[in-house]
């Protein structure tokens, strides 16, 4: 929509959720606040000014600065004004405006050093009556809006409401009498007079507030001359019930971006891909901004590592720490024409965080409380498809039936281990029943000792107020979440502080301070509750009849059985993390002119990330590296024969920012037809990175934190030899400094078109030496026309119809690449007797690589129709990544066997459209239906390396091919059962195997396997309904996915190794071929062992064998079948992502108590999800690539909001 006023100087109203204020704040304002009566200055301040035939814009703008008074007026009311002459000397400035304003039908009025421009009604004033009525105007938060526009309709009768958002107004003699208020990005509201002496008045904001502005962080945009791609929600548009997280409300928010999440834990982070994928080897992550400054991850993990489909990320992102509560609004920044300023590490594209501000009138403070109820796995779930005990039972009993050898030195447990001891005479055979028929109905729930019901609380609190001249905004938080996983739990503390001065007319100064502290709790990743709970026989007990664990034998590296319990483990072993941030930011503002503005900021930030991983002396990983239980002696060849294992991983990260910047604004004629906008700046920004590691053994933690000092090493010398010598700590120390510079312009006429171009250089110390061959590595043009302002389209029913355009090119650069060799400073070397040193890893000279290029392409389409009731937006776009870096495969006489160079192509493409309606609106009921939907298709065009990836990145999906989509992943061909045996049969090339022959892997996989599909979808999209009714509002958001597909968990993979006691089954396999002819009636392939017929066919590969002269295909046929296109399954789904009902109640029960606000809210997410019924026991975003991780569990919450 178009904006109804502008305003001269600086006029910002921002309305804020409150907290707590901090002393900082508090002597700042008794030392900057002061009040002045708005009439009594209007008539004081004096002004001269002698001017001719100018523009009324001008005539305010001299009176601005020679007072401190600020305006608020239309273009359209400069127009009708027209040109002017005055000649005042010593005159007040309500004289000036008065001569002004005579004859034009305009008026002004003052509300403290804001004076309005507003039209005069034709109407005479009638005669007023002794009475008057009172009020307050407050917005749908119930904050309070001070300046709002009062006025007795078809009168010139009116006011403005104060700080507090009170007013007060005369009455007139007249039968039928209405109020009119009215205030710049609000909806205008009339309300009949009835009698009433108090009014109080609600304003709703105007549907599209949120696009009036775009915050790319170095700039603020007017969206009507927005020519970039730039999605803007404001928080409370997607935030979740019950998530704490901003990374996990973004799914199916932002169109073109795909969030993915592979656990359900709380504060996993998700992966985000805007747009696709336009790296191969380097990190795809989108760039966040937080205020302005780019802020860093407490971690720096390897591209390798956050590429992975599989990784589960718990240790966070940039902002995993950030309150959402403190969140403003998001802009998300698309294409190169927006993301251009922030030069090379924008490939991936830009997540721009605006925080909550202080605002002007008296102290709001606010608090909220949540309590968030989480449900935990059970085996009644009906996406939980395994046997209970029963059927184990029956299953393992049939094995023996069909005379299954089973595996050498599987553990000592279940109804295997039962027979075993019958079969050696230790039990009769009345006591092997009698235990046979114990674990039938054993049905042990892992699911319920392993996971639990849990309930997380989040409290806010904020304060937020000031005057004119001084503004702040103080917040404090606290998180306090339990997982459903056992022994998992998540603490947040959060603080923010925020302080805008105006000190003079022309100075601003602005003060930002931010800080968390996360401490997390969890399981080592060897334990995997959910893991064991899924693929643990429920036969087996956890606890003995004493009460005690039950422990049963596994076998061990020495050779051994070694105790195991799952629950010993969880209790004596864990994993913590603790990371902190603190930043802090200052901004200085000068406005030379009223069209140019100079601006400096410094921010420094200190990030820190704590981990420690512990395994007790009672555990079952540390007997096995002890080689004996707990309470055994440990022998000579023990690994650690005391105490538990330390791992620490301690990282710190030192950034600093400094900006300049220069803003030229400014109409290029008197009639202000022609705009330009200028900015140009440079940035210098410096970052160290600290880390440390190292893993210890013979450490207590039941001890005072202590280790063991008086171990002998000729009493365990292979423990010395071997272990202690190689493991020392892991130091690291890199500094990056980057300095920039850049540029942007943007040219309009009316509102008829607007043109940009964008430009930015990045020098760093981290770049190739041939990366510099191009002086400007990232720049973009871009251009919007108003169709139907250049059209002269005269459609009622059509409010705005515009096109966009732009085209960008982009430069990255591989982080870990040099164009000198890196030596590292070794030790002394007692072999050598001297010190040694060695090539650093990843640094060996690669002076030869460039910039890795992306150009980008963005069409755009905007219609708004029927008053605003219906927005419509669609997108196209094309981006072509050129010298992609891919990994090269090459020879170890080089020292090392990969090499990086620029030799790939990517291409992605798609679209994606954006509908907000209002399908209902009447007095007391509205209904607001927003959709979206994205399609994106990425394609490699470039042949990789034929050595680079190996039968398994195809089988999961991480290699690179040509012609195919990132994340496509490949499958063995089923062609069914055997008739004969029940055996699975594949299409594996073996009546072909003379065309493999000496081929690389690339050329055989590419062959013999099939392509499945991609795991990240093509399409994704949200549908979010708000009904408001009187004081309710009920929020529901569906989310949708299309175009990806998954693999079914691994169900064979036992065939393997051959069945294990302790393992639990799928239960398909009741449905296991038994005879000749039911494969017409299944795909589950017979249960067979060792001395089944056809076993020996099926356990080894034709290609595995030491003589073939074929690049291996797979081990054996039971891989073959959880890898193969029948275990693959379509991904799509449409989830009911979250439902929420607010009830604010009614100002009768406000004022009683004092309160300004108070809304009690319920919510649900993640309550049901509509997918493939073949996705028994997973959800379609989990997949059988990896260990099973845990889903998305339901969730459901209580809320409270208060303002007073």
């Amino acid at each position: 929509m178009k904006k109804k006023s502008e305003c001269l100087g600086i006029y910002h109203y921002r309305w804020q959720k409150i907290g707590k204020m901090m002393k900082l704040c508090i002597i700042l304002v008794c030392l900057f606040s002061f009040s002045l009566s708005a009439t009594t200055l209007a008539q004081r301040e004096r002004v001269n000014m002698k001017l001719q035939d100018v523009s009324l814009r001008q005539v305010l703008e001299q009176i601005r600065e020679q007072t401190n008074l600020q305006f608020m007026m239309s273009k359209e009311q400069g127009e009708r004004v027209g040109r002017v002459s005055v000649n005042a000397e010593n005159a007040t400035v309500a004289e000036v405006l008065d001569k002004v304003f005579a004859s034009t039908g305009l008026t002004w009025v003052i509300n403290e050093d804001i004076i309005v421009v507003k039209e005069r009604p034709q109407s005479s004033v009638l005669s007023p009556a002794p009475d008057c009525v009172k009020g307050v105007v407050k917005d749908e938060k119930g904050n309070p809006l001070p300046g709002v526009t009062v006025r007795v309709k078809g009168t010139i009768l009116g006011t403005s409401t104060d700080a507090d958002g009170r007013f007060s107004l005369l009455l007139i003699d007249e039968k039928e009498m209405a109020f009119v208020f009215s205030f710049v990005g609000m909806q205008s509201q009339e309300v009949a007079y009835t009698g009433q002496k108090e009014l109080n008045i609600v304003m709703q904001a105007e549907v599209s507030e949120i696009d009036e502005v775009v915050v790319t962080g170095y700039l603020n945009i007017d969206r009507r001359h927005l020519t970039s791609s730039v999605t803007s929600v404001r928080m409370d548009d997607i935030q979740k019930p019950g998530i704490t997280n901003l990374n996990q409300m973004l799914e199916g928010k932002i169109p073109d971006m795909v969030v993915t999440s592979n656990s359900g834990e709380i504060n996993a982070t998700p992966r985000l891909r805007i747009r696709g994928t336009s790296t191969i080897i380097g990190n795809r992550e989108p760039l966040w901004v937080v205020d302005g400054i780019i802020v860093n991850d407490p971690v720096n993990l390897s591209p390798d590592v956050l590429n992975d489909p599989d990784y589960v990320n718990r240790i966070g992102n940039a902002i995993s720490g950030l309150n959402p509560q403190d969140i403003e609004r998001l802009d998300v920044l698309k294409d190169a024409a927006a993301t251009a300023l922030y030069g090379t590490r924008a490939a991936n594209g830009v997540i721009v965080v605006t925080t909550k501000r202080g605002h002007v009138g008296k102290p709001v403070i606010s608090c909220s409380v949540t309590g968030t109820f989480r449900r935990h796995p059970r085996y009644t779930d009906d996406k939980i498809n395994l046997m209970n005990s029963k059927e184990r039972i029956q299953f393992s009993q049939q094995l023996v039936a069909n005379h299954y050898i089973y595996p050498n030195n599987m553990p000592l447990t279940g109804y295997e281990y039962v027979l075993s001891r019958y079969y050696s005479g230790a039990l009769t055979k009345e006591q092997f029943q009698t235990e046979v028929d114990r674990l039938q109905t054993m049905n042990t729930d892992w699911f319920d000792l392993l996971t639990k019901d849990s309930f997380s609380k989040d409290y806010a609190i904020n304060v937020s107020g000031g005057s004119d001249n001084i503004r702040y905004y103080a917040s404090l938080g606290y998180t306090s979440e339990d997982d459903v996983i056992r022994r998992t739990t998540n603490r947040r503390y959060t603080a923010a502080a925020k302080l805008d001065m105006t000190l003079s007319s022309r100075w601003r100064l602005s003060f930002n301070l931010n800080g968390y502290l996360n401490e997390r709790k969890y399981t080592q990743d060897e334990v995997n509750p959910i893991d064991y709970a899924y693929n643990t026989s429920r036969a087996i007990p956890a606890f003995s009849e004493d009460g005690s664990y039950h422990f049963y034998g596994v076998y061990n590296r020495y050779g051994s059985y070694l105790n195991f319990n799952i629950l010993n483990e969880l209790v004596n072993s864990y994993k913590k993390q603790s990371t902190s941030n603190f930043t802090a930011t200052v901004n200085l503002n000068y406005e030379v002119t009223e069209w140019l503005k100079l601006s400096a900021t410094v921010s420094g930030s200190v990030n820190s990330a704590n981990l420690n991983g512990h395994w007790g002396e009672k555990t079952h990983y540390i007997a096995d590296l002890r080689g004996s239980d707990y309470g055994e002696k440990a022998p000579e060849s023990s690994l650690c024969p005391y105490g538990g294992e330390l791992a620490t991983n301690n990282y710190n990260t030192k950034s600093y920012t400094a900006r300049l910047q220069a803003d030229f604004h400014k109409y290029l004629d008197e009639n202000e037809n022609h705009f330009l906008n200028v900015s140009i700046g440079a940035e210098a920004n410096s970052s160290r990175y600290n880390a440390y590691s190292h893993t210890q053994r013979g450490y207590y933690d039941d001890r005072g934190k202590s280790f063991v000092t008086d171990l002998s090493p000729s009493s365990f010398p292979t423990y010395y030899s071997s272990w202690v010598q190689s493991n020392v700590p892991t130091i690291t120390d890199n500094l990056t400094n980057l300095l920039s510079a850049y540029a942007t312009a943007t040219y309009g006429y009316k509102d008829y078109f607007t043109l940009n171009a964008n430009t930015r250089y990045d020098g760093s110390n981290k770049f190739g030496s041939r990366s510099n061959e191009k002086l400007l590595p990232v720049w973009s043009v871009s251009g919007l026309v108003d169709l139907k302002t250049v059209s002269g389209l005269q459609l009622s029913w059509l409010e705005s119809f515009s096109v966009k355009g732009s085209y960008g090119e982009q430069g990255n650069m591989l982080d870990g690449q040099t164009p000198v060799l890196v030596l590292k400073k070794g030790s002394y070397s007692d072999y050598r007797d001297e010190m040694i040193s060695t090539v650093a890893s990843g640094g060996f000279a690669n002076p030869n690589l460039k910039w890795e290029k992306t150009r980008s392409y963005n069409l755009g389409a905007m219609a708004s129709v029927f008053k605003n009731s219906l927005m419509i937006n669609f997108e196209y776009y094309y981006k072509k990544t050129s010298d992609a870096f891919m990994s090269k495969t090459i020879s170890d006489v080089n020292g090392f066997n990969t090499y990086v160079v620029n030799s790939g192509t990517l291409r992605n493409r798609g679209w994606n459209v954006g509908i907000t309606a209002t399908p209902v609106k009447t007095k007391d009921f509205n209904w607001i239906l927003s959709g979206s939907l994205s399609k994106v298709t990425n394609t490699m065009s470039t042949l990789p390396g034929q050595e680079t990836y190996e039968l398994s990145d195809f089988l999961n999906g991480t290699a690179v091919v040509e012609g195919m989509p990132i994340g496509t992943f490949y499958s063995y061909k089923y062609m069914g059962l055997s008739p004969v045996d029940g055996g699975p049969m594949f299409d594996d090339w073996e009546d072909r195997k003379s065309e493999l022959v000496d081929l690389d892997k690339y050329s055989v996989y590419t062959k013999v396997l099939v392509p499945s599909g991609q795991r990240d979808p093509d399409m994704t999209g949200s549908i979010n309904n708000t009904f408001n009714y009187k004081q309710w509002r009920l929020g529901i958001s569906l989310n949708y996915s299309i175009g990806g597909s998954t693999r079914l968990f691994r169900m064979m993979e036992d065939f393997v190794n051959g069945y294990s006691a302790e393992a639990n089954i799928n239960r398909d396999m009741l449905k296991a071929w038994k005879k000749p002819g039911d494969e017409l009636t299944t795909d589950i392939p017979a249960i067979m062992g060792s001395a089944s017929n056809g076993y020996n066919y099926y356990s080894y590969h034709w290609s595995s064998a030491s003589t073939s002269d074929v690049v291996k295909i797979a081990d054996n046929a039971w891989t073959m079948y959880d890898y193969s296109d029948l275990r693959v399954v379509s991904a799509d789904y449409l989830k009911i992502s979250s439902i929420s009902l607010t009830y604010e109640f009614p100002r009768r029960i406000l004022s009683r108590w004092k309160l300004e606000r108070l809304a009690l809210t319920l919510g649900a997410t993640n309550l049901y999800t509509f997918c493939n019924s073949k996705l028994r026991g997973q959800t379609p975003t989990q997949g059988g690539f990896s260990d099973i991780q845990l889903s998305d569990t339901p969730t459901y919450t209580i809320g409270l909001n208060l303002n007073f």
